[in-house]
């Protein structure tokens, strides 16, 4: 063995006997879920998984040799949801004794900070850069309204909807926000606030009144933070890092591993594997993306798609399992196609009847056709600030005819029958036309808002008005009656192990559907195996999915720059939530 090996091996033995301090660097966001093709999975390569990173906190706090946890919180784009159930995580892992430490450079550089700061206040220590600012400026949603720009083009939308807060379509049909619309999403960011004023409140040992003070005055110079009780130290990055080799290290040493890259003590890992192969299961079924027929994909441009056939053959499989106890439906999703709802609906519906337990998890978002995929379970399980509800109908088309005219484009169109051209979008509806698309609107809405109504134990009368496209975070949606708990993913495999008659910290849990490699490589032998509605490969998304819901032509690219939605179940496409 060479010098630099021997060295190298001493190192390395000393590195792994001192004490364990996990690192989270939260700089570029986290991941819902494993990307599904390469490419995505390429360019993400380094960021964790939110499910990865809630777990491992939750087996660090039963190995020995883990003494605590700094996390990084950059610029990262977390959404209030996720920070929510890290949270979560983070408050569990303190819990067993362990020090929680978060440093920023700033939360927020001439912008906003409270979602970073949101996730902040669970760590017992918060350092922040001298240089920085807290941002806890509050809570805004905006939108784009582009009907002026339509007009000039010469498009025509032509798009009903059901009923006055389903906001999706107004962003082409409205030249500003409407007060309908308006009232709905104040009701949202008010919401939004409120939680993080209660939970700041509770973790920093103020008042909500001191917290609301903050926030007017924001954004807060490094001094009015720490004199606000909102900061506790002021240090750069090796600061920090020196502090936490004193307090917690042997002699200084400490071994630094990321979250996502940590495994625990081999022993205790050798045993939990032992023991986890005699446990029960609960499977976990996502619903992440736009919802559509066909199978799920993703691609870097169109993000995750959700397909009725892998979610629907996910259900089946759990069905057909004698091991799977109980299922969890982990649901990120705006919504999208009426029909392919109602299809992962019904296999809800089906795999209740067969005596096990479902219980949905909803995310950053679960509404409009995310909510009605979900509305049958058990149970409906939402982070205070998921964007949920919105439980509306909208449909039509953009008539881009004049614009192509104006472009120099022609179209000619031939048909046979009387309605062949009907959805076209070189021409408007006629008045038969636009009648058949508002009948079937309506047909939609009655059909969701009676299924709400029954999935959720509500009349039709108390539970309409709770519907007309509304949206509700996670927090009203509880006090509404449309989800029963506030928790994060855990919290839902733990419901849905109780449900079971199982024990919480004695079960595993199992994406589905699950296929063993050598599986993959064999055609399917029937549209029951699970093969059969795998997720789609490394082109996936990259064109629109079969049966997906949405525009083409020149129809798409506008609709797609002003943020049309994905189809009759969506919930508003343009809306950014800070």
């Amino acid at each position: 063995m060479c010098a630099l090996a021997r060295v190298s091996a001493r190192v390395g033995r000393r590195e792994s006997r001192a004490p364990v301090l996990l690192e989270l660097d939260l700089s570029r966001g986290l991941q819902e879920a494993a990307p599904g093709d390469p490419v995505t999975a390429l360019r993400s390569r380094g960021v964790p998984t939110l499910r990865g990173v809630v777990d491992r906190l939750h087996r660090a706090a039963d190995d020995r040799r883990v003494v605590g946890l700094v996390a990084h919180l950059g610029a990262g784009s977390l959404s209030p949801s996720q920070a929510d159930e890290l949270a979560a995580a983070v408050e569990g892992l303190a819990a067993s004794g362990r020090s929680t430490v978060a440093y920023a450079e700033t939360f927020g550089e001439l912008g906003d900070g409270t979602t970073a700061y949101r996730l902040a206040v669970a760590f017992d220590t918060i350092w922040m850069q001298p240089s920085g600012r807290l941002g806890l400026t509050g809570v805004a949603l905006r939108g784009v309204f582009v009907r002026r720009l339509l007009d000039r083009l010469g498009v025509e939308p032509q798009i009903g909807q059901r009923h006055e807060y389903k906001g999706a379509a107004d962003t082409l049909l409205r030249e500003e926000m409407p007060e309908p619309l308006r009232a709905s999403l104040q009701q949202v960011a008010d919401s939004v606030l409120d939680s993080q004023v209660a939970t700041t409140a509770r973790r920093r040992r103020l008042t909500p009144g001191e917290v609301r003070a903050a926030v007017d005055a924001a954004p807060l110079s490094p001094e009015e933070a720490v004199r606000a009780g909102l900061v506790d130290r002021l240090g750069y990055r090796d600061e920090v890092y020196a502090d936490l080799r004193q307090r917690l290290g042997d002699q200084g040493r400490l071994t630094l591993r990321y979250v996502h890259r940590w495994t625990p003590s081999q022993p205790a890992a050798v045993v939990r594997r032992a023991r986890e192969r005699r446990w029960p299961t609960v499977g976990l079924v996502s619903v992440l993306g736009g919802i559509g027929l066909g199978r799920s994909g993703g691609s870097p441009l169109g993000g995750p798609h959700a397909g009725s056939d892998t979610v629907g053959a996910a259900l089946r499989e759990a069905a057909r399992d004698d091991g799977v106890r109980a299922v969890v439906l982990r649901v990120v999703s705006p919504g999208g196609s009426y029909v392919a709802s109602d299809a992962v609906r019904r296999e809800v519906l089906a795999l209740r009847a067969s005596g096990r337990p479902v219980v949905a998890s909803m995310g950053t978002v679960a509404a409009s056709g995310g909510y009605f995929v979900a509305m049958g379970c058990d149970e409906v399980v939402a982070t205070p600030s998921t964007l949920t509800g919105s439980i509306g109908v909208l449909g039509g088309k953009l008539a881009v005819g004049p614009a192509l005219g104006r472009a120099g484009v022609g179209v000619g169109t031939v048909g046979a029958g009387r309605q062949a051209r009907m959805f076209d979008a070189a021409e408007p509806f006629d008045d038969d036309q636009w009648h058949r698309v508002n009948t079937w609107l309506d047909e939609v809405y009655a059909d969701f808002t009676g299924k709400a109504a029954g999935d959720r134990g509500m009349s039709h009368d108390d539970l309409e008005p709770l519907a007309r496209g509304r949206i509700w975070t996670g927090a009203d949606a509880r006090e509404q009656g449309l989800v029963d708990r506030l928790g994060g993913l855990r919290a839902a495999v733990s419901r849905a192990a109780k449900l079971a008659g199982l024990d919480p910290d004695a079960i595993r849990v199992r994406p589905l559907p699950h296929v063993r490699p050598t599986e993959r490589l064999r055609p399917a032998q029937s549209s029951e195996r699970a093969t059969a509605a795998l997720p789609l490969g490394l082109l996936a998304g990259v064109a629109a999915p079969p049966g997906a819901p949405g525009p083409a032509g020149l129809e798409a690219l506008v609709a797609r720059a002003a943020g049309a939605p994905l189809g009759v179940l969506s919930l508003p496409g343009s809306w950014t939530l800070t």
